[in-house]
């Protein structure tokens, strides 16, 4: 008795560690396909404008090697934020072609936001010395 007990005890933990696998294995998924590996090229150009050109390459690879423990950290974030069939839900939005489109855009997009926020930062700050005098 006391082995069919730790047998189907044993068993439920193994589901839901499966499952909670296959949660944050989808989490990833979702955290990709929304573009968000595109927005961190886009940040590692960004650097690599500051870095000298014979340790881009080091550097690429550092920063490349940081990322699975990111996609880790968020999805843990977006595993406390929304339940698995949410994540389902954003997995099938991301493979639609209007999702698609998304993520394929998102790099170019975050570029282009990141300069408007420059610009937007600069006027705000004439704005505010105006107001510092």
């Amino acid at each position: 008795m006391k082995k069919l007990i730790l047998s189907v005890i044993i068993l439920l933990v193994t589901q839901i560690t499966l499952a909670q696998s296959s949660f944050k294995d989808d989490a990833i998924k979702v955290i990709k396909a929304s573009g968000s590996a595109a927005q961190m090229e886009a940040a590692k150009d960004q650097i690599k404008a500051m870095i000298p050109a014979d340790k881009y390459e080091a550097f690429s690879k550092d920063f490349d090697a940081t990322l699975p423990s990111l996609y880790e950290s968020m999805a843990k974030i977006y595993m406390e934020t929304y339940t698995h069939e949410d994540i389902k839900a954003m997995l099938k939005f991301y493979d639609s072609p209007v999702g698609m489109k998304i993520s394929k855009n998102a790099g170019e997009l975050y570029k282009k936001s990141m300069e408007a926020g420059k610009e937007w930062g600069a006027e705000l700050q004439g704005m505010m010395m105006k107001y510092m005098e």
